[in-house]
């Protein structure tokens, strides 16, 4: 396999179901990335997305994501970003087109996964004293679990059930063929 020069912009999704650690595991990485000093910029993608209400046929707000995030990523790039850390949420592989087009360089997809009972716990403590939120979030977590499962959008897989972030940000490095 090709190393990919730390020259050759690229950029990495960090995609999961809710809770399993996509935006923890994204610092990370860009934290490994600064201390290798490969010029890089780490978005998480919810706040690109961000926005009332969503415009029919467009539940999660993708269409403003990518427009946001083709403007910022050729900002980053422009400004000498080598790498983009991308944190969110892909479901289909037209999205995943979409988003590599959005970039405007390679996109490699990072699926991270995690037993249901520890995202259940994470998203427990995350909502502590917010149960309308904790329920939906224990929900979406099944339900984008499956989803994701089915589309296989993602170039490789890495857990997290019981790995150190640090540990997981190692192997994402790896996978992805950004040492």
């Amino acid at each position: 396999m090709h190393t990919a020069s730390p020259r050759d912009p690229r950029a990495l999704l960090v995609n999961g179901t809710v809770g399993v650690g996509k935006t923890t595991v994204a610092g990370a990485v860009g934290d490994l990335l600064a201390e290798a000093g490969i010029p890089h910029a780490v978005l998480d993608l919810d706040w690109l997305r961000q926005s009332w209400p969503a415009l029919p046929g467009d539940r999660f707000h993708f269409g403003m994501l990518l427009r946001n995030l083709r403007s910022i990523a050729g900002n980053y790039l422009d400004a000498g970003a080598t790498r983009l850390v991308l944190a969110g949420v892909i479901e289909q592989p037209a999205e995943r087109k979409q988003l590599a087009d959005a970039v405007g360089v390679d996109l490699t997809v990072c699926r991270l996964r995690a037993e249901l009972p520890v995202i259940h716990r994470r998203l427990a403590h995350r909502h502590d004293n917010e149960p309308g939120a904790l329920r939906w979030h224990l929900d979406r977590s099944a339900e984008l679990d499956g989803i994701l499962s089915r589309s296989a959008v993602e170039d490789f897989t890495v857990d997290t059930t019981t790995r150190s972030v640090s540990d997981v940000a190692a192997s994402v490095i790896r996978a992805a063929d950004w040492q």
